[in-house]
């Protein structure tokens, strides 16, 4: 939704509802869930003509530790869902390396195609970050390769354990507001 252009940043979000009250003039990238659904539209949109000023990745996270809540903005982001170390072995390439992204020192995002609704796995990739998501690392790995800066925000949805699908359905409109207001103050219509 709206034309890019080299003066402006891009919002990319996943579905409509996390994008449901952004209150502004700038382009708007729905990419849908999943790694390969947000890599393809944000490559396909970076490709085809001119690029943003930068893009913001807006969206949900589940909290993989306990006291995580509001909105944040991402240093790091990992893919949890690649077996970096077993393809490393096989073909001595390193395949799916952390990648920093608008805010060094900020929280790291885990990147995977599962929704995380499960004590066992909440618990194994909280030990190697705070947050999860299902487009972070697609997103900074396409705007990367487009030599694009990215910004990550992640608002709280959910705490990544049973009943997060619930809560997530529950939450996003609350999500979707806290959004729209990081945006309203920290993105600038035109650079």
């Amino acid at each position: 939704m709206g034309e890019i252009t080299s003066n402006r940043p891009l919002l990319v979000l996943a579905v409509k509802e996390e994008a449901q009250y952004l209150d502004t003039s700038l382009p708007v990238l729905l990419t849908g869930m999943g790694k390969v659904n947000a890599a393809t539209a944000l490559a396909g949109a970076l490709g085809s003509g001119p690029l943003p000023s930068d893009v913001v990745n807006l969206g949900t996270a589940g909290a993989l530790r306990p006291g995580w809540s509001g909105t944040h903005l991402i240093g790091t982001v990992i893919q949890h869902d690649l077996d970096s170390d077993a393809l490393h072995a096989l073909t001595g390439e390193t395949y799916g390396a952390p990648v920093t992204v608008g805010n060094p020192g900020g929280p790291t995002l885990a990147t995977g195609d599962s929704f995380i609704a499960d004590e066992a796995t909440r618990a194994r990739l909280a030990a190697h970050a705070p947050l999860v998501d299902m487009e972070g690392y697609a997103l900074a790995t396409a705007a990367h390769r487009a030599g694009v800066p990215l910004r990550i925000v992640k608002h709280v949805s959910d705490d990544a354990g049973e009943g997060a699908a619930k809560s997530w359905r529950e939450t996003v409109a609350e999500c979707a507001r806290a959004l729209a207001d990081w945006t309203a103050c920290n993105v600038p219509t035109y650079t």
